[in-house]
Formats: C-alpha cells, structure tokens, sequence
C-alpha cells in the first residue's frame, strides 16, 4: 500500500514517556512542510521557559533586596558601633594607621627628593619616641651633603629663620603634599622641622590630642636651644591647626611665644569639624547625630577648641584657606578668623586671613602651588629670603 504524501514521518512515536523539556525539545524539531522552517509553538512549552525566567528574575530580586535588607541594617548598626565603642570615632579623627604613601623609608628623606634633610628620634617622654626631619635652607644644599647630625643641629643658629611644621591627620611626615610644601619653605630660605606625632608613621606611643601637644612642645623646645636668636614660626595644617592652638597657647601662657603662627585650612573646633566632614553627610540627618557620634569624640577628650584658643594666644597670626576645601569647608576658616581678630590677646598683633579663590584648585591641601605664597609670606612674616 502507498503511503499517503501528505503523512509526516516520525523518528520516535513514544512522545508521552520523555520528560517535559524533552518533549519541548523534540516538538521544536519537529518540522511541517510548507512553514518555511519554523517550529510549532507548545503551550506547554511556552509554559516552562516563562517559569524559567520569571524564576530568575525572582532569584535576582530576592538577592537584590536581602542587599538593601544588608545595607540598611549596617546603616543603622554603626551608630551603635561608634556608641559603644568611643575607640572607633577616635580612629576615625586621628586616622593615624592610615599610611600612605605606604612603600617609603623615613629614614631615608632623600629618597622623597629631600638631599638635604636628616632624619632623627627624640624621646618627649618614656616609652614615647618621635620621628623628626630637619630640612634646610635650599641655599645651603651643598654645604650639607655628607653631613652628620651635629652639623645640622649647629647649622640651626645661624642667621635663618625656622618654621615647625605640624601635619594633619592620615598619612606621615613624608606625605607627597607635606614634602612639596617643605621644599617650597626651604627654597624662601627658612629650615623646616616636621614630625610625626606618637603613633603615626615610625614614632611610638598611642595618639590622644594631649600627647601630641605635648610631643609638639617638647620639639618646639629643642629647636629654641639650637636657634638662637633666629625667629621660630609655627605652622599647622588641617587637624595639625588644633595642635599648633593647643601649643601656642601653652607658649603664651608661659610667656615664650612663637615669633608667629600659620594655619592652613584650620576650623573652630572638632566637633564642628566633624559635623562638616564630607564623611559624616550620610548621617548629618540621623536622629541622634550629635549623641551618636560628637558626644564620643569628647568623651574620649579629643576637643581641639581652636576658637577658644585664640583668645588666648599673644603672637601674630595668619589664617590660609581655599575656597573650594571639600574637607573642612571655607566658612569654618573665616569663622574662626573672625573669632581671633575681636581677641583681646591679639588686639596688639597682626591678624591676617587669606582666602584662594575656588578657581584655582587648591582645594584642602595644594596651597603650596600658590604662586603668590612666597609674596604672601614675606608681607606677613617679613623677607627672610637670602640672596
């Protein structure tokens, strides 16, 4: 008998006995003359791969919001954290274990381009020790190669001003801005000490706001016996601005003033600070912020009140801030500026703020590239320069 030619061969009649993926499978197979090689649709088929991606679409929702459910729940903890813990917001000040750059040697100055500067330890109290460097005057750069540490400590009284340079939180002495900066000094001609205080960098101990004033005072201390009649100026940037108040106004309160002070990017006071730092913007808002996170930074005895400082400092100051600072913002700066020239204390003395404009970049820590810092200092601070 002829098989009729309309009939459809099958390779296998016993479709029922192979699963559902299977049998959607072989059913998209399966071709019919006269449709051009498409497939005939399955209900059933259709039914399975929209189960299938519907389930992972459900799969992926599901990781999405225990996520969210994560991230909330972490947000809400660290205020607890910190609460709890006071040690945590004091990390967060001082971040003193932030290191960076991470890779350099502090007892090699040069390798950071300072060929002129020698690196020593002093001892403010016991089992205390402090990394110190001592740079130059540029003009005096190749009198210095090959020098010990009793030329650089003679050196020190001759007829060059010296700046005492105090650094803000994170990193160390050799920070890349902090080195830009001494080089600018030296080569207008002043020596310039810069240290890191107990627990940052190579220096030992641990970090609270009274050991660094007090690791401050006691380099202060050794510069004035090695410099002679020379001027002693300090300057503070950023966090080292509460430090260089704390100093000074411990100077004046025993009648050994510096010859004048520099703050650069300084604020009021800490809490202030932190209640401005782009960091505390997530939770400015959170119910509690002041009881959650400043109440532990005074707790743990970290106040650094530079506008109740000033009204008791006795020596010219002056104030640097960029316009475009995103870590302590400009109108802490004038704020405080405004403080210290009512003071009664500065009443006889210069007090000059110098703002730079947001157009140049300067952000918080490239005052430095001023081109206009070298004119800046010598109306303040008067030609120190030698020809």
């Amino acid at each position: 008998m002829r098989k009729r030619a309309g009939s459809v061969p099958l390779e296998n009649e016993s479709f029922g006995a192979a699963p559902l993926d299977r049998d959607c499978r072989l059913k998209q197979n399966l071709r019919i003359p006269g449709t051009k090689g498409r497939s005939p649709r399955d209900p059933d088929c259709d039914s399975s791969e929209g189960m299938k991606r519907f389930g992972r679409r459900y799969g992926l929702w599901s990781r999405l919001r225990m996520f969210l459910v994560f991230l909330v729940g972490l947000y809400i903890a660290i205020p607890f954290l910190v609460k709890i813990c006071p040690a945590i917001q004091t990390q967060l000040v001082f971040l003193n274990l932030v290191r960076f750059p991470y890779f350099i040697d502090l007892k090699r100055p040069q390798d950071q381009g300072l060929n002129h500067t020698c690196n020593l330890y002093l001892q403010p109290e016991e089992d205390v020790s402090i990394g110190v460097w001592h740079t130059i005057p540029a003009v005096l750069w190749k009198e210095a190669q090959g020098k010990d540490l009793m030329w650089y400590e003679e050196v020190m009284s001759t007829n060059y001003p010296v700046i005492l340079y105090l650094h803000g939180n994170a990193g160390t002495r050799g920070g890349d801005h902090r080195v830009q900066l001494y080089k600018v000094l030296s080569l207008m001609g002043y020596h310039v000490i810069s240290f890191d205080y107990r627990g940052w960098g190579d220096s030992v101990g641990s970090p609270s706001e009274s050991g660094m004033t007090y690791d401050a005072l006691h380099v202060f201390d050794w510069i004035k016996a090695r410099s002679g009649d020379n001027p002693v100026y300090i300057w503070g940037h950023s966090l080292g601005t509460g430090v260089a108040t704390n100093l000074v106004r411990r100077l004046c309160e025993r009648e050994t003033p510096p010859d004048a002070l520099i703050l650069e990017s300084p604020f009021t006071n800490i809490r202030e600070e932190a209640k401005s730092h782009p960091f505390s913007v997530i939770y400015r808002y959170f119910p509690g912020f002041d009881w959650f996170f400043l109440d532990p930074i005074t707790a743990s005895g970290i106040k650094f009140a530079n506008d109740e400082n000033v009204k008791y400092i006795s020596c010219p100051l002056l104030i640097l801030h960029a316009e475009d600072d995103p870590v302590i913002p400009f109108h802490l700066g004038k704020k405080l500026y405004n403080i210290a020239a009512t003071a009664r204390s500065l009443r006889d003395f210069k007090v000059h703020f110098i703002p730079f404009h947001k157009d140049l970049g300067y952000r918080h820590k490239y005052i430095h590239r001023s081109p206009d810092l070298r004119q800046i200092l010598k109306d303040f601070l008067g030609n120190t320069e030698q020809q």
